[in-house]
């Protein structure tokens, strides 16, 4: 049964970027469209990084712990226009050293 969970997912996928190689240049060339299609990754991925922040380990309600105040570190980090790296490994040690604590 798993298994053709897996397929009809690739093949959705397959259809969704078939769907987006499909679209015509004079679309794409649109100001609105354009900046919308540089917007939806940062959404998806702001989404994401939201989603397992706060999401519990058991699932159910939601988790402050230790990952919400390396976000906010994180955050801190990046208004401060810190190098990727500097944040990325930054926050990870805030974590680590929260949950140490």
């Amino acid at each position: 049964m798993i298994w053709w969970a897996v397929l009809g997912a690739g093949l959705g996928c397959y259809l969704l970027k078939l769907a987006g190689l499909s679209v015509p240049p004079a679309v794409l060339a649109h100001p609105v469209v354009s900046r919308v299609a540089d917007l939806v990754p940062v959404a998806l991925l702001a989404a994401l990084v939201t989603v397992q922040v706060l999401a519990a380990p058991e699932g159910g309600a939601l988790a402050l712990d230790a990952r919400v105040a390396a976000l906010a570190f994180a955050v801190g980090l990046l208004w401060l226009r810190a190098p990727f790296l500097v944040v990325v490994f930054g926050s990870a040690a805030f974590a680590a050293l929260l949950r140490l604590l």
